[in-house]
C-alpha cells in the first residue's frame, strides 16, 4: 500500500492570519509565521512539513481560499 505525503502551499499575500487552518490541521503541520506579509498579517506556513498527510482540512476551512494542498504517493 502506497503512503501519501502532502504539501501545503499558502498564498502568503492573501493570508490574513485568521488561524483557522492551524486549528483544523489534525497533524499540527501549520503555524503562523512571525514575519508579516505586505498587509501586516502573520501568514500561515508549514512548520512541520514531514508530518503532512494531505488531508486538506486546512484548505476546506480557509475563508479566503489561499491554501492549496498537493498529495504525492511515496
Amino acid at each position: 500500500m502506497a503512503k501519501i505525503k502532502g504539501a501545503v502551499v499558502v498564498d502568503t499575500e492573501r493570508c490574513k492570519g485568521c488561524d483557522l487552518c492551524v486549528i483544523a490541521c489534525p497533524s499540527k503541520v501549520l503555524a503562523l509565521a512571525t514575519d508579516l506579509n505586505s498587509k501586516g498579517y502573520n501568514y500561515s506556513y508549514m512548520a512541520h512539513p514531514d508530518d503532512c498527510v494531505g488531508c486538506a482540512a486546512c484548505a476546506y476551512v480557509c475563508p479566503d481560499a489561499c491554501i492549496t494542498v498537493y498529495k504525492v504517493k511515496l
